[in-house]
């Protein structure tokens, strides 16, 4: 996996991508602490309301910079970015309403609805190898998986000598570190040569997605990952501090395990992906977090809650929701042409999104007004929802080259090259605007 690293500018991107990790980790953090700074035993109800604003900021405002980033440099946008999140979190150690931490946040994951899915769509771009592109995906699902465990570690050892206002200047350090890292690196511009007007650019990424069965698929796919992952994310402290009277320090152990079922995933599906196709990898990986899910709600109702069981549920959970999430980069690759990819990794961020916007009340709700056991299952339902869609909208025979026809172009147009029905790698675009019957 790591002989992807030797591509420089693959790398230095990488170390940008974990230095702004740390520093989001830091701020993840830092955030909890100024929440009970600010408002004692409503923090709770604060840090409810930051991840919901930060929910909106990413589902509205993605498209929206998306439009944007079709217009401008590549290197200078992300770069801007960048150096906006490390101006709004310099602003936090200075707060003292709650008001204005919900502002900052929006503002600091408004600018993060456009990094994220520009910087995603840019690695296919230095990486145009399959093979070396599925390492790097593999690689960067295990970036976000240590960064969840080595984030509270350093804060933890920053906090014995700082106060915690001085995590926000680490994440300051991270966004800054990150921007020139960057600015460093030669990205190919992929600005959008089109006459199309600012709405037609604005929902070009989702009339792309949602005309392409495999991402309509994905989609669902998308719904049973959030599904499964809110009932960890949400409930985990729940289950372990009120459940089972555990501490905070397995609290943590417990969302290692589900860190360590990803890393697994991570590791091995390079080598699996090398010989089984993205769908059925896929939707094995649902099947299985949905097993984890549902046959930890079984237990709980046979046996009642222990530690060691909630431990080997949360590693099967991790290991199939990292399965899931981790090739989904091939398919926005192959689904859209390079002028288009930024519009379609962005859609993914949005729908995805909106996947766990609905999710993450869901899982708080049923847990506090039905228990463990409804939860599980009824999010395991949903999760079993979205894989069956993914299962009807995504064909089993899903080959990347089509014939298909073009009856609205004359015989002479440049595409055609003299040959009707011609065939090549399909995807949605200006002069494929719907995808080809088969058969």
């Amino acid at each position: 996996m790591l002989d992807v690293l030797s591509v420089k500018a693959f790398r230095t991107l990488f170390t940008a991508q974990i230095v702004a990790l740390l520093g989001t980790g830091l701020l993840t953090v830092a955030l909890g602490l100024l929440a009970f700074d600010l408002a004692g035993d409503r923090a709770g109800l604060v840090l409810g309301t930051v991840f919901t604003v930060k929910m909106i900021a990413y589902v509205g405002l993605s498209p929206f910079m998306a439009a944007i980033a079709t217009r401008l440099p590549r290197r200078g946008f992300l770069v801007t970015l960048d150096l906006a999140r490390g101006a709004v979190a310099l602003c936090l150690p200075f707060v003292d309403q709650i008001w204005q931490v919900y502002l900052l946040v929006f503002i600091l994951q408004a600018a993060s609805a456009g990094f994220t899915p520009a910087f995603q769509a840019t690695i296919p771009d230095i990486l145009p190898d399959e093979d070396q592109y599925t390492r790097a995906l593999s690689l960067s699902r295990l970036a976000y998986d240590l960064e969840n465990i080595a984030s509270p570690a350093l804060a933890a050892l920053l906090l014995v000598v700082l106060p915690f206002s001085a995590l926000f200047l680490g994440t300051v350090g991270g966004f800054v570190m990150s921007a020139g890292l960057i600015f460093r690196v030669r990205l190919p511009d992929r600005t959008a040569k089109t006459t199309q007007g600012f709405t037609s650019r604005l929902t070009k990424g989702l009339r792309i997605y949602l005309a392409t069965p495999r991402l309509r698929g994905f989609l669902g796919l998308n719904l049973a990952a959030s599904s499964v992952g809110a009932m960890v994310l949400v409930n985990t402290v729940v289950l372990v501090q009120g459940t089972l009277s555990l501490s905070e320090t397995e609290v943590a152990l417990t969302m290692a395990a589900f860190g360590a079922g990803s890393i697994m995933a991570a590791l091995l599906l390079p080598r699996i992906l090398e010989h089984i196709p993205d769908r059925p990898v896929m939707l094995a990986g649902a099947s299985l977090a949905i097993a984890g899910l549902t046959g930890l709600a079984v237990w709980i109702e046979m046996s009642g809650l222990s530690w060691a069981v909630l431990l080997a549920a949360w590693l099967v959970v991790g290991l199939g929701y990292s399965a899931v999430l981790t090739p989904s980069g091939r398919l926005l690759r192959r689904s859209s042409q390079a002028e288009d990819r930024p519009a379609v990794f962005a859609a993914q961020f949005t729908l995805s999104h909106a996947c766990w916007l609905l999710a993450y009340p869901l899982a708080g709700w049923l847990m506090t007004v039905a228990g463990a056991v409804t939860a599980c299952l009824v999010l395991s339902a949903v999760a079993v929802a979205g894989a069956l869609t993914a299962v009807w909208m995504w064909p089993a025979n899903d080959p990347e080259i089509l014939d298909h026809d073009h009856p609205d172009l004359p015989s002479d147009h440049p595409h055609l090259r003299g040959r009707t029905p011609h065939r090549h790698a399909f995807t949605i675009d200006d002069l494929h605007p719907d995808w080809p019957r088969q058969g």
